[in-house]
């Protein structure tokens, strides 16, 4: 089937869990997009979220059937982190454009392989950084380049609750990748890009469970110009999920829910009223319709990697991750451990 500019995208989502649900309702919302397919391991759980979410899609019980069905355009993939590399690479192998859950891979040498993969195919890459796409986050970082906000010197920003789940949980498996830096850690990490730019320093501590996933973990950097950030992600306490951007004329508070905020205030120094910035659009749904609409806006425009969520982007991101994890002694599935007598500062058991 031939698309026009004209035409929804046609997307299909692979795997069935919580996040996928969520995305789905969001594209409801959309009147240029159209969910037609959905896959998971089995018929009933396929069968059971297109009764629920996707009334008048096609149910296939496997990953690979998703993948043979000629109708889906773009593959939304929302399986867990350690299986994101294969299942994205294989939709990409399939002809297919595809937006992946973050963190876009375990690691910083995959998310290459992954980019290079979407490059030989000549496919649409995204990772689902919502944050980027963010009505909100976009209207800040507008006015923060503007330069009426003053410069940025220093970031705070922290997501933390307390997980209570079946240690077979996805987010408590190391086998599937379970991180509080991976899961959490990443939106910290990101607003401090997108406002500051790449780090030249991170310095990470962390608490890790007996299993040797990270828990608890605290990064401070340091920007170009000397600007900072103090960052921080919890598995195991509830934060307030706010962020702070202090600047040389006052300073912008993210009151809550930093990574999808509903507004943000600036608080000029010397006690004037603070100033609400609002996204140039209204938030749609849960804010995840954002990146949603960015990927079927690139795919019918013929782009191959977001402006928003470029690919240099979340490769350095992963660098990012890497280099935290490495620092607290985090290992992923299948890496090998530190030869005899290395020593990683920052990690602390429970």
């Amino acid at each position: 089937m031939s698309e026009t500019g004209s035409d929804p995208v046609r997307w299909g989502f692979l795997a069935t869990g919580s996040i996928a649900r969520t995305v789905a309702a969001d594209l409801a919302l959309l009147r240029d997009a159209r969910l037609v397919a959905v896959g998971a391991r089995t018929d009933a759980s396929a069968e059971t979220f297109v009764a629920e979410h996707a009334p008048g899609a096609r149910a296939h019980g496997s990953y690979a059937a998703l993948l043979a069905d000629p109708e889906v355009e773009v593959v939304y993939v929302a399986s867990p982190h350690a299986l994101h590399l294969e299942h994205a690479r294989a939709a990409l192998e399939a002809g297919k454009h595809v937006l992946c859950e973050k963190p876009l891979t375990l690691d910083a040498a995959q998310a290459d392989a992954l980019v290079e993969a979407a490059r030989r195919h000549d496919r649409f890459l995204m990772e689902a950084m919502w944050t980027a796409t963010h009505p909100v986050v976009r209207a800040l970082l507008d006015r923060l380049r503007s330069g009426d906000l003053g410069a940025p010197r220093h970031v705070q920003a922290g997501l933390g609750s307390v997980v209570t789940v079946d240690p077979t949980h996805r987010l408590l498996d190391p086998a599937l990748g379970a991180s509080a830096l991976l899961d959490l850690g990443i939106y910290p990490l990101t607003l401090a890009h997108l406002v500051l730019g790449e780090p030249e320093d991170l310095v990470a501590t962390a608490s890790l469970a007996p299993s040797g996933i990270d828990l608890d973990v605290a990064v401070t950097g340091r920007y170009a110009g000397g600007a900072l950030a103090t960052l921080s992600a919890s598995m195991t306490s509830w934060s307030a999920g706010g962020a702070t951007i202090a600047t040389d004329r006052g300073h912008v508070v993210l009151p809550a829910h930093f990574h999808h905020p509903d507004r943000a205030l600036f608080h000029p120094a010397g006690g004037a009223a603070p100033e609400e910035i609002t996204g140039a659009e209204p938030v749609l749904g849960r804010g995840y319709a954002h990146e949603l609409a960015e990927v079927g806006r690139c795919v019918r425009a013929g782009l191959r990697e977001s402006p928003l969520v470029p690919h240099a982007q979340t490769l350095s991101l992963m660098r990012q991750l890497d280099d935290v994890r490495r620092q607290v002694g985090v290992r992923l599935p299948g890496e090998e451990p530190p030869p005899a007598g290395t020593t990683c500062s920052g990690g602390t058991s429970r």
